[in-house]
């Protein structure tokens, strides 16, 4: 393995590789596809939590136990695009890498071994960072150790690589201490697509702009939260992680009258690489030594409220599960085109109040749903993400791979 330092290059020795980055406050990484002349061709370049897939290169969550990174597969990276950076900034608003020490970690991403590793060297008030180019060279993929920092965040990267802000400045802004040349500014190219991404302020700031729909992690300081598909939560309030006991009650109805329909909720569990530990369902209620349990069977969905309940006791979730996805099946065969008003809510169940909650809509006739999923972070806090994604699968068993892909 090679300790790189600023500038240094090393020829990749796999096709497929994981760029993770390390520290002791949680990060944000992202991944910008760049053409020649250093610019993404469309928002749809930018990959990170909320947009995780794009051609060749993929954002994978740490899922708690270990940091996230961001995937490249060079064999499946458009012609066209010559480097894919990597950048990291802190989770936290405001927050530089004063005193922070983040380390990249290079990897073969089949086997996981460690190709190099980079820690940039005297940070301060950078708010940003491009850590870790992947880039072509004479047909020849090689890693650079850049460790560029900006001193306003994500809006300089994007400015630089042609993602444009929600009023972007005149000029690019200039990188705080720049270790290697940045790339000229090109022009802006589309809307916004990371709500990390704001402007530089001016003199008299604006109101901050609401995230787009679908987009935007958030916390719980500001009371329930209602989720769209693929937005999430962090379930922190007052700056400290929910980690008591929730319930996650699953409801639906049926969609025509005088019809019962026999649905199953169940939560899987995963360990950090996506490992099935286990299935909470109505065949088995209780797993993880108790930590998760299901309130059993409803057998028509007919009623008001939560048809089917199961709890999570967050602070006792053993260490080696780090995700959770919950997921309703129709046993008998009946598709979700005849169920009506399917949501998830998570509730405190100490207090029964209701602190987040996603309504399924539209219906895709198939026999399986993962509604929601729950990730606990490199940091230790838990985030909740509405899914909302049909899948043909009549059991919990059906959904172990597709719940697995979904983390």
């Amino acid at each position: 393995m090679t300790a790189m330092t600023p500038g240094s290059n090393i020829p990749l020795s796999a096709a497929r590789v994981a760029v993770d980055v390390a520290a002791p406050v949680r990060l944000d990484v992202s991944g910008l596809l760049l053409t020649a002349d250093g610019k993404v061709r469309s928002d749809d370049d930018f990959i990170f939590y909320n947009q995780p897939s794009g051609p060749g290169v993929t954002y994978r969550p740490g899922g708690g136990s270990a940091p996230d990174a961001i995937v490249v597969d060079t064999t499946a990276v458009p012609p066209g695009i010559e480097k894919i950076v990597v950048t990291a900034s802190p989770d936290a608003a405001g927050r530089t890498f004063q005193g922070v020490e983040p380390t990249a970690t290079v990897r073969n991403a089949d086997d996981g071994s460690a190709l190099a590793t980079f820690t940039p060297p005297q940070l301060g008030s950078e708010t940003a960072l491009v850590v870790i180019e992947i880039y072509l060279r004479n047909g020849a993929w090689k890693a650079r150790a850049v460790g560029q920092g900006y001193a306003n965040g994500l809006a300089g990267i994007a400015t630089d690589f042609g993602v444009s802000v929600e009023e972007p400045a005149a000029a690019a802004p200039a990188p705080a201490a720049p270790v290697a040349p940045p790339v000229a500014p090109p022009a802006p190219v589309a809307a916004p697509v990371d709500p990390r991404i704001a402007p530089p302020a001016p003199a008299a700031p604006p109101a901050p702009p609401v995230p787009p729909a679908g987009s935007g992690k958030i916390n719980l300081d500001k009371g329930r939260i209602s989720l769209q598909k693929n937005q999430t939560v962090s379930l922190v309030k007052g700056g400290r992680p929910l980690l008591s006991q929730v319930k996650m009650g699953l409801g639906w109805e049926p969609a025509f009258r005088g019809k019962d329909i026999d649905l199953d909720a169940s939560v899987i569990a995963f360990g950090p690489d996506r490992g099935h530990l286990d299935s909470c369902y109505f065949g088995k209620l209780s797993i993880l030594n108790g930590a998760i349990k299901h309130s059993g069977d409803n057998l028509t969905g007919e009623g008001a409220g939560d048809d089917e309940v199961i709890v999570v006791d967050l602070g006792r979730i053993p260490a080696e599960a780090t995700g959770l996805v919950f997921t309703v099946n129709s046993f008998t065969g009946q598709k979700f085109t005849e169920v009506a008003k399917a949501y998830c809510r998570l509730i405190d169940a100490a207090t029964g109040e209701e602190l987040v909650r996603f309504d399924l809509t539209g219906a895709e006739p198939q026999t399986g749903v993962m509604m929601a999923k729950l990730i606990k972070q490199f940091s230790g806090e838990w985030e909740m993400t509405a899914v909302g994604e049909f899948v043909k699968s009549r059991t919990v068993r059906g959904m172990v791979k597709p719940a697995a892909k979904a983390l």
